[in-house]
């Protein structure tokens, strides 16, 4: 009986030694389940012996183990302390082992990172790779962090469109179980775009969609662009801007339902297909203004809305009619009033319906606005941005009013303004995230102008000095006809208040030779000051102290001019009162921008007069007849009078001149009075000049960034003093016309303007000029 039990009990205990023998070996450095065998079922560890530590202390992995010195043994237990001390991370192998009432833990360290490398590696700098991987120097290798790391190596190479790239980590052993990691990296071609398809789309061509999106075929000429590059996160940006394309073209219920993109098998180049639903074109329907405000008649805000009945529908006038309504309320006295359009489609008559109902919103005040994030600029620096403080009514219209004004200085690379609920229910906090970016800079130019030649410049400045916002630079320009050094500092908010103070020093010298045969010098500064009453009126009033001097004068110059060699002191009181109500400032496509200019200078000096100049643009978008928002009509034109006073004359250098730029068609001063018998140019007192111009897009591709242009321009300049007098004086009041067309590039390196232009009316002594170039860049 005994010996059966016996037997059958010790068979028992070897099955899991017989089962062990019989399955495969575990895989190399991969923890498998202890047998777990006590010498005494039951009876408790006496000791825990570590053998083959090197770095790490034997209490560390004891600490580490599920079984101390006084637990039972137990196979379970033990097994799950085998597995705790391989998930450490710090052995390359564990075995666990009980020898009597004691067990012996033997450990085979990881070994230690000595350094990283990176091989074959061109695209993608060093210090970039080292920041995606993460094993470091006196790190503990594994295998599995090596593998990580080759994962994020490639997700970098992928986002960077060189889906092809490959990389495998190597080690090379060293002693005192050190390791060297080194990254083979094969990174491959970038896989450009080969093709994009559009599916669905019949009211436009492939080709206008093509330049709708943001990505694009690849090219030739894109050779320094990254649009032709495959970005997953760009493919939403083109759904959004093919659906808002649609819309602003009336097709309400368009639908992108689908963005995909297949890579060759070459894995060098994808297939981009956008599939479109493009359903019917609408226009506005009836327009009306549901007002739910006490005090407040629909009727008396309608003339408000940018929207006329009869017009195709356009899903952003909707949003532009809605802001314009909720500035005009705010302006009436209803700021927590709420805009919401109402859309009602009738798709039989193919109109869009848009009553604008108006409500009492709740009555939110501001009670705190918090910054973060800018770790450099002051605090006060970015609260003078807002339209809004603290106490006000909350106003989103200048809520985003203040993000935009934020975004314009230039101090941040984003500006997020956020509202949080604040101490009590009708209170608001405004939580303003910033991220800075650089704002100094270095920069070097050049290029090449008809008028200055060819030229270089140096420059260096900082438009947050110190955090502040005061804007300082310092720029210096040599060209062949042309040298300049100024010195300027901006405080565009001087003691903290809606001023704009600033400081000019600068050095200028002309060379006028080929114009008017002589140079000039002017030398001096002026303190600035500066105001803006709203958004869009301000004016600037400055003090000028200049020094200038008429000198190489030509020996066979006019007389008119030898007369004027010499120097003189310019004092001037000067202001310009400027309206700007233009959508853009640096690329403008609709509004219009006045200014009014005056100058006196006799307080002081040599010489006496009063000049005044106005000036202003108007731009008509011509979009809703050519499809394309990048047909402008561009109507400019300025005046200006020079008024001498008290017993002084003026001076050829005060006179206005006409001729290149604001008279194509005529070279710099080539129309006017002028000197017959020398051709100098004199100068006049009188100016006028008008300008009409059309910009259209050129059919190429937008990425070239070609713009044309067909302009007449129209101008006159005359009035001479009456000591300017002669037979070989020429003084006449006819205007004079030039006309012609011109191409602006946005190269890669810089902008470049060529002009061809005819004078179409004109003096027989006239200088014209028929071609004009214009080259600039900086880098």
């Amino acid at each position: 009986m005994y010996p059966a039990r016996a037997i059958l009990l010790a068979t028992l205990l070897m099955l899991p030694v017989i089962a062990a023998a019989q399955s495969p070996a575990p895989p190399a450095r991969r923890p498998a389940p202890a047998a777990a065998v006590a010498a005494q079922p039951g009876g408790r560890i006496t000791g825990i012996d570590v053998r083959g530590n090197q770095r790490i202390e034997a209490d560390t992995i004891r600490s580490y183990m599920l079984v101390q010195v006084g637990d039972v043994a137990d196979a379970d237990r033990l097994d799950r302390s085998l597995r705790a001390l391989f998930a450490t991370g710090l052995f390359r192998d564990v075995e666990i082992t009980p020898q009597g009432n004691r067990v012996q833990v033997t450990v085979t360290e990881n070994p230690i990172v000595n350094r990283v490398a990176f091989e074959g590696n061109r695209r993608v700098s060093e210090d970039l790779l080292r920041g995606e991987a993460l094993l470091r120097p006196r790190a503990v290798y594994t295998p599995a962090a090596a593998q990580g790391d080759r994962q994020r190596l490639l997700d970098l190479y992928a986002r960077r469109g060189r889906f092809g790239a490959r990389v495998e980590p190597k080690i090379i052993e060293l002693d005192q179980n050190r390791v060297d990691v080194v990254y083979e990296i094969v990174e491959g071609d970038i896989a450009l775009v080969s093709r994009i398809n559009f599916v669905g789309n019949a009211a436009f061509s492939d080709g206008t969609l093509g330049e709708v999106v943001s990505t694009r075929e690849s090219a030739w000429y894109r050779i320094l662009s990254s649009s032709d590059i495959y970005e997953p996160e760009r493919l939403a940006l083109d759904r959004e801007l093919l659906r808002r394309y649609y819309q602003r073209r009336g097709y309400a219920d368009v639908q992108i339902t689908g963005a995909t993109a297949e890579l060759s098998p070459d894995r060098t180049g994808f297939f981009l297909t956008y599939t479109i639903n493009e359903g019917e074109r609408y226009r506005f329907g009836a327009i009306t203004v549901d007002s739910r405000v006490r005090g407040l008649e629909g009727s008396a805000i309608r003339p408000d809305i940018p929207i006329t009945e009869g017009d195709q529908y356009d899903g952003e006038a909707v949003e532009r009619a809605t802001s314009a309504l909720t500035d005009s309320l705010a302006v009436r006295g209803f700021p927590f009033a709420e805009v919401n359009p109402r859309v009602t489609r009738d798709a039989e008559a193919r109109r869009v319906a848009i009553a604008f109902e108006i409500t009492d919103g709740p009555r939110n005040f501001i009670e705190r606005i918090e910054i973060a994030g800018n770790s450099r600029t002051q605090d006060r620096v970015i609260r003078r941005e807002f339209r809004v403080a603290e106490g006000d009514p909350v106003n989103p219209t200048l809520v985003r009013r203040s993000r935009e004004r934020l975004r314009a200085l230039g101090y941040f690379s984003d500006v997020q303004i956020s509202a949080s609920p604040g101490s009590a229910a009708d209170r608001v906090i405004l939580n303003t995230q910033v991220q800075e970016r650089a704002t100094g800079e270095v920069s070097l130019g050049g290029g090449y102008s008809t008028d200055a030649g060819a030229l270089a410049d140096i420059g260096l400045r900082e438009r947050n000095l110190l955090g502040t916002g005061i804007d300082a630079r310092i720029n210096a320009l040599i060209g062949q006809r042309r040298r300049q050094l100024d010195f300027s500092v901006t405080d565009p908010q001087f003691l903290d208040r809606n001023l704009a103070a600033g400081i000019d020093l600068f050095a200028v010298q002309r060379n006028l030779l080929s114009i008017a045969s002589y140079r000039e010098e002017r030398i001096g500064g002026s303190l600035r000051l500066g105001y803006e009453f709203n958004e869009n009126l301000r004016q600037s009033v400055s003090y000028s102290l200049i020094q200038r001097r008429v000198f190489d004068v030509a020996s066979d110059a006019s007389r008119f001019i030898r007369e004027q060699q010499g120097s003189t002191l310019l004092s001037q009181v000067s202001q310009t009162l400027t309206y700007d109500r233009r959508d853009d400032r640096i690329d403008p496509r609709s509004g219009y921008i006045v200014r009014l200019g005056t100058d006196l200078a006799g307080l002081g000096g040599d010489v006496s007069y009063l000049r005044t100049r106005i000036d202003g643009s108007f731009y008509v978008p011509l979009e809703r007849y050519f499809g394309d928002r990048d047909y402008v009509l561009a109507v400019s034109g300025s005046a200006g009078r020079l008024d001498p006073f008290g017993d002084r004359d003026d001076r050829i250098v005060d006179r206005f001149f006409l001729g290149g730029d604001n008279l194509r068609g005529f070279a710099v001063g080539g129309a006017g009075p002028r000197d017959i018998t020398t051709r100098d140019s004199l100068g006049g007192r009188i100016l006028f000049t008008q300008t009409t111009e059309l910009r259209f897009p050129l059919p190429v591709s937008a990425d070239l960034g070609l713009t044309g242009r067909v302009f007449a321009d129209v101008g006159l300049n005359y009035g001479l003093p009456s000591s300017v007098s002669g037979p070989e004086v020429r003084d006449s009041s006819s205007p004079r016309v030039g006309a012609g067309v011109g191409i602006s590039w946005r190269s890669p390196i810089g902008l470049i303007n060529i002009d061809l232009a005819q004078a179409v009316v004109k003096e027989n002594y006239d200088r014209t000029q028929v071609f004009r170039f214009g080259f600039g860049t900086r880098f």
